[in-house]
């Protein structure tokens, strides 16, 4: 199974429901005062990289790997990785704490983070505000989130609302000094069975905020088994990753299209998930004959 890590994010499959709200998640969470832990500057985010509607650098998004075509997720195939260290990632915030913070006004959130209105990470900070007030493209369905417990009840909204222990949610196992760049060989594909899937991805913000999205067309789950091919001690790691069957209706400046050097529309498009994300599943229904 795929597990989450050396993170907050501490469990392998966790089942979720409208009261459990995926309890085990929340581990880890810094209870420090507002504004005292969270003043440092946002930075660029990997993760935000896989959303539809993204613009980052495809520089940033070569390096990493974390996109790739459909016909390289096969056992023996080869790609070259690197995900950086997220020992500074923002911290996430308790659910009381996280539903009195700032979020929904710019100025609010730069004052209480000692953000200079001028700066990179004050355009980082309006440039996630205005993805999460931003109406969803054609297919999707999206909602951003300040807290664990608001991540989940999102994804179980996108999900139906079910309470009947049929979601589950998982993360990609990397270590949080990330992953070094080298060669990696695919040792393993397994499918992830599921009815639907929701992809909630961690966006720069002075605290954790996950930007939660479905999309209506085809696309497919997987948990892939890598090994570092770099000699030594090179790690071995459990990562889930999604395929997008059909890209029309991204951003068509979207980076990994100039990666893959591809179109909308054109072909596969697949992503790993990145550390500090969530993927919340429906299984199938399994009918008994009687």
């Amino acid at each position: 199974m795929v597990a989450a890590g050396a993170s907050a994010l501490d469990g392998v499959w966790l089942r979720c429901g409208q009261h459990s709200g995926c309890a085990v998640l929340g581990t880890g969470i810094d209870h420090s005062p507002l504004g005292e832990q969270y003043s440092a500057s946002s930075r660029n985010s990997l993760s935000a990289c896989a959303l539809f509607d993204a613009v980052c650098s495809s520089q940033m998004v070569a390096k990493t790997g974390v996109f790739f075509l459909m016909e390289q997720l096969r056992p023996g195939s080869t790609m070259t990785l690197f995900f950086p260290s997220e020992v500074d990632s923002p911290a996430i915030l308790p659910h009381d704490v996280a539903e009195n913070a700032p979020f929904a006004n710019l100025d609010n959130v730069l004052a209480t983070f000692n953000i200079p209105a001028g700066s990179a990470a004050a355009a980082r900070v309006r440039d996630t505000l205005s993805r999460c007030h931003a109406p969803p493209l054609a297919g999707e369905v999206k909602a951003c989130a300040t807290s664990l417990e608001a991540t989940v009840q999102a994804a179980l909204r996108m999900l139906g609302g079910t309470d009947d222990h049929r979601v589950l949610a998982a993360a990609s196992e990397i270590p949080l000094a990330g992953l070094p760049r080298q060669p990696y060989v695919i040792e393993k594909v397994s499918q992830v069975d599921g009815e639907q899937y929701v992809s909630c991805h961690r966006v720069p913000f002075p605290y954790a905020v996950y930007q939660c999205h479905t999309a209506l067309r085809s696309y497919g789950a997987y948990q892939v088994s890598l090994r570092g091919l770099g000699g030594g001690a090179s790690p071995a790691v459990e990562m889930l990753a999604f395929c997008h069957l059909d890209t029309s209706g991204w951003n068509p400046a979207h980076p990994a299209f100039e990666v893959l050097q591809t179109r909308p529309g054109d072909t596969p498009v697949c992503h790993f998930v990145t550390y500090g994300n969530l993927a919340f599943v429906k299984k199938k229904v399994s009918w008994a004959l009687a």
